[in-house]
C-alpha cells in the first residue's frame, strides 16, 4: 500500500513538473482549437528518443469525446522500412484560447505543447515547444515550405535560446 502511494506521489509530481512553459516563452493568445485540428506535417525538429530516425512524420489532431484533443503521429522508420504511429491525448492547461495544452503519450505522464508561434490568418504553421528548451518543433500544413519560413523559425527559435544548430530536418511527407 505504501508503495503504491509513493508511486502514485512520484508520478504525479513528474506528470505535473512536465507542465510548464520554458522561462522567456509566450504561448500565443487569440488560440482557436477548431482551426487547429486536423493534418500538420513536421518541417523541423530538435532529437529526442521517441521520433528518432523518423522521416515523412505527421500528426493529426481531432476531437475526443471528452473535450480533450487526439493527437495521432506518424512517421517513417527507413531503418526498419515500417510506419510508426502513436496516439495521444491533449487538453489545455488555462484557457482555450491560449495555446499551452498538456499532452500525453504514456499513460499519466503529461508534457507541455506550447504554441509559441502561428500563422493566425490561415493556421498554416506553427512553432512548438515543450516544457524547455529541448523540445522543439516546426509544423505546418504542407510537408514542404519556403525557405523565407524555414529562415523565420530558425531565427525566432534561435533569439528565444534553443539550439538551432541540432535541429533535424526529416525528409517530407510525399503526398
Amino acid at each position: 500500500m505504501m508503495k503504491r502511494l509513493i508511486f502514485g506521489t512520484f508520478a504525479a509530481l513528474i506528470g505535473t513538473g512536465c507542465q510548464k512553459v520554458p522561462e522567456g516563452i509566450q504561448p500565443v493568445a487569440g488560440f482557436e482549437l477548431d482551426r487547429y485540428l486536423g493534418t500538420w506535417y513536421e518541417i523541423a525538429r530538435l532529437d529526442h528518443r521517441f521520433e528518432r530516425g523518423m522521416e515523412q512524420t505527421s500528426a493529426q489532431y481531432s476531437m475526443r469525446d471528452d473535450g480533450g484533443v487526439r493527437a495521432l503521429n506518424r512517421g517513417y522508420l527507413a531503418a526498419k522500412d515500417r510506419w510508426k504511429e502513436v496516439e495521444g491525448k491533449a487538453f489545455f492547461v488555462g484557457g482555450s484560447d491560449t495555446g499551452f495544452l498538456r499532452v500525453s503519450f504514456f499513460g499519466p505522464f503529461y508534457g507541455s505543447y506550447v504554441v509559441f508561434d502561428l500563422d493566425r490568418e490561415n493556421y498554416s504553421y506553427a512553432f512548438i515547444s515543450g516544457p524547455d528548451r529541448s523540445y522543439l518543433w516546426f509544423l505546418a500544413r504542407t510537408p514542404v515550405v519556403d525557405d523565407s519560413l524555414r529562415t523565420r523559425f530558425v531565427t525566432k527559435a534561435h533569439a528565444l535560446g534553443f539550439d538551432t544548430t541540432k535541429l533535424i530536418w526529416p525528409k517530407p511527407l510525399e503526398k
